[in-house]
């Protein structure tokens, strides 16, 4: 592997790692700052603002509960981390015909 090949994965790989840091702060967040869980339930999109770094594929799986896509980028959840995944989970209405 050429040295700017070796560099650009080394970035990339940082840029993974923060993107991962910033997913676990908004579910802790989530869980301890019941103002933060109730604007993320409100709108998901203003709420995560500030997390600039967060991919729209991120935004929309932490929007929707996607516990299993969140999971596949940091590992399994405990259950305080999972707080709000499971509060956005239960907010769904599912009908059938």
């Amino acid at each position: 592997m050429t040295t700017r090949g070796a560099v650009r994965k080394e970035e990339i790989g940082r840029e993974a790692a923060s993107r991962r840091e910033d997913l676990l702060a908004v579910l802790k967040r989530a869980a301890t700052e019941s103002e933060f869980l109730a604007r993320l339930a409100d709108n998901s999109q203003e709420a995560l603002r500030e997390y600039y770094t967060l991919t729209s594929e991120e935004r929309a799986a932490l929007a929707s509960g996607d516990i299993k896509k969140i999971e596949s980028w940091v590992g399994k959840l405990d259950k305080e981390l999972a707080t709000w995944l499971w509060c956005r989970l239960s907010q769904e209405k599912w009908y059938s015909e």
